[in-house]
């Protein structure tokens, strides 16, 4: 059997081969490859092999090998793209003696070829990310096997899969603590909110019940989000709703400190972001750089065009000046976190020492 797994939800693709994993029958009769280091002729020759003392065997290849990069800088075809007329790249030695194989788009054409060839002894699995309908891969397993395609949930979709999510783990979760999950956490990381959610289930125990205290109060990202709306106002000069979200942060008991480190992380990720988006980089390769969810760039991206880099280089020093006065003593936390709140990103004014 060939089985492809495919689509940008890959916390869900690796969930439905973990299922296939546990279904049993394969026993030890189980070998694992990765896209960019796996071997073609070695996986045919596993998937090929009998299996030892079980009636199955189970092979995985998890990712496909990506384009590289040549000597003028620019990528080798794609991966995911039609073969081309030319012969396939033969294997051979590349620069510093590193074995190369063949070209992704030659190993993918080589892996379609073999999908009908796959004994019936074997389950040959293949993870990859999202595919165009063209892929020579998507047609072979559509032909000679099961392609199943994973994309991540939204809107309703998203909610219903929180609340089974939270039954599964034997807790009830209430609409409003599943609203404030999506909103906060969206659908970029299911395997973040699956593990927010048994976390939460643990909190509240068997029959338990998640409501939006219990996410408030066990959530960190939750507070992260909610700076990042406090910014977004600083950044509109709107701080009668920067007042109201900070006021908000203390009522439901956030220490000042933790919320001065989250805006200051906030700021810090402003001026880097700002930094590679003037070089011009592209909001994937800011991601990349920075180590950010797609949706987190592109809001970040967003923002940044809101500030100067004096204005947040400003806003940096005011964060400081918080610090010392909070650890000094010289000020309430309340005050001091309303004046930085009043003065973020002003290039004239500091906080009184």
């Amino acid at each position: 059997m060939f089985l492809l797994l495919h689509g940008d939800d890959e916390f869900s693709a690796r969930a439905e081969l973990a299922r296939l994993r546990a279904s049993g029958g394969f026993d030890f009769n189980q070998d694992t490859f990765t896209g960019d280091d796996a071997d073609l002729a070695q996986m045919r020759a596993i998937c090929d092999t009998m299996p030892f003392l079980s009636e199955r065997r189970l092979v995985v290849l998890l990712g496909l090998p990506k384009p590289k990069r040549g000597a003028d800088g620019d990528e080798d075809d794609d991966a995911d793209a039609e073969p081309a007329e030319k012969p396939a790249k033969p294997a051979g030695k590349g620069k510093k003696g590193k074995a190369t194989g063949p070209s992704p788009r030659a190993f993918i054409q080589a892996l379609a070829d073999y999908a009908p060839h796959v004994p019936e002894t074997t389950t040959l699995v293949v993870v990859a990310g999202k595919l165009e309908p063209s892929s020579p891969l998507l047609k072979a397993a559509q032909q000679h096997g099961s392609a199943r395609a994973f994309m991540p949930p939204k809107g309703a979709q998203l909610e219903e899969w929180i609340t089974r999510h939270a039954q599964s783990g034997g807790a009830r979760i209430t609409p409003e603590a599943v609203q404030l999950l999506v909103e906060s956490l969206g659908a970029e990381n299911l395997r973040l909110l699956d593990s927010e959610i048994e976390k939460l289930c643990v909190a509240v125990g068997r029959d338990g019940r998640i409501g939006v205290e219990q996410v408030r109060a066990l959530t960190p990202q939750i507070n992260q989000a909610r700076v990042f709306d406090l910014t977004d106002a600083l950044a509109r000069r709107d701080h009668q709703r920067a007042l109201a979200l900070l006021h908000e942060q203390l009522a439901h008991g956030a220490p000042p400190q933790m919320i001065l480190g989250l805006i200051a992380a906030q700021t810090r990720r402003l001026i880097q972001v700002k930094a590679m988006a003037e070089r011009g980089m592209r909001a994937g390769q800011i991601a990349d750089a920075a180590g950010l969810a797609p949706f987190v760039a592109d809001k970040t991206i967003a923002l940044a065009r809101q500030f100067s880099f004096d204005q947040l280089e400003a806003a940096h020093r005011a964060l400081l000046d918080v610090d010392v006065a909070l650890k000094s003593s010289r000020m309430s936390a309340e005050l001091a976190l309303d004046l930085l709140t009043l003065q973020f990103g002003e290039t004239t004014e500091r906080l009184p020492r």
